[in-house]
């Protein structure tokens, strides 16, 4: 779908069409059945009970497999794509949101009556925290994706600030939530070399990402609102320096706390040459 069919088989607005759908369903039919398969792996295990309710789970993945293949076209609104394509695609995009929020109320249905987890335990902390930015962004997308909204966000830093959020605050949290609980496991580490650096790259992470989104979602508002008044484009780019400048802060704490991780495994995985592998039998009675 995505290089051959627009390269040699499909031309003019039916190939931009075909690309949208690649596009999308790269991210909701590849990326996020693994990051739920994830989230619906690891929280159990953490809680130690079962998910809150087997019947939204079912909703959750159907719905995710009937209304996402058609979302793609959102991608290329006003553009010479069919406009019932389009329509298509806004709707579905809406209907998403609904079935995001069944996975929502069943996780923290699950987290119900443990709160104090959400405290104690990093991985859970990690997987809720991308859990609400999933929550955040796809209630962003099913404005965004309107007619609407797009005569004042399109081509704007409001679509690269929602683009950061899905990927790294929902996909990317998971997976370091993942990573976190079995990283010592896998090489047979009795504990992490330091809570503080883990912790240090908990609030890095979530608190970058979250500056850098806010940053750029009124930096596109700013960008839009110019371009939709005809205003000179130098002036917008003169708006958008300070913008630019937090994100590029924001930014560096982002990979300030990946350097903290990245040391911590380091460190982690080099205790295990000098302990004894927590894997090894127990001596016999």
């Amino acid at each position: 779908m995505g290089n051959f069919l627009p390269e040699y088989f499909v031309g003019g607005a039916a190939a931009g069409a075909i690309g949208g759908l690649f596009i999308h369903d790269l991210v909701g039919l590849f990326v996020t059945p693994l990051g739920w398969g994830l989230m619906y792996y690891f929280v159990p295990i953490i809680l130690k009970k079962p998910m809150w309710s087997h019947g939204l789970s079912l909703v959750g993945f159907w719905g995710l497999a009937f209304f996402y293949p058609l979302t793609g076209i959102h991608h290329f609104l006003y553009s010479p794509i069919p406009l019932f394509l389009q329509h298509g695609a806004v709707v579905t995009t809406i209907a998403i949101e609904f079935v995001v929020t069944t996975v929502i109320i069943n996780f923290f249905g699950t987290l119900s009556g443990q709160g104090d987890k959400l405290r104690t335990n990093l991985p859970i902390r990690w997987f809720y925290t991308g859990m609400i930015f999933y929550f955040t962004t796809c209630l962003q997308c099913s404005f965004q994706t309107t007619l609407t909204f797009q005569r004042v966000i399109h081509f704007t830093d409001w679509v690269v600030g929602h683009a950061h959020l899905v990927m790294f605050g929902v996909f990317g949290f998971w997976l370091l939530g993942s990573i976190l609980y079995l990283f010592p496991r896998l090489i047979g580490a009795r504990r992490w070399y330091s809570d503080k650096l883990n912790s240090w790259h908990y609030w890095l992470s979530a608190l970058g990402t979250l500056v850098m989104f806010t940053d750029l979602l009124v930096a596109g508002l700013v960008q839009g609102t110019l371009w939709r008044d005809l205003a000179p484009w130098e002036e917008s780019v003169m708006a958008s320096r300070p913008y630019w400048i937090l994100r590029s802060f924001s930014g560096a704490a982002i990979i300030v706390g990946q350097a903290c991780f990245f040391w911590n495994c380091y460190k982690t995985w080099q205790m295990t040459t000098h302990e004894p592998s927590s894997r090894a039998p127990a001596p016999a009675a």
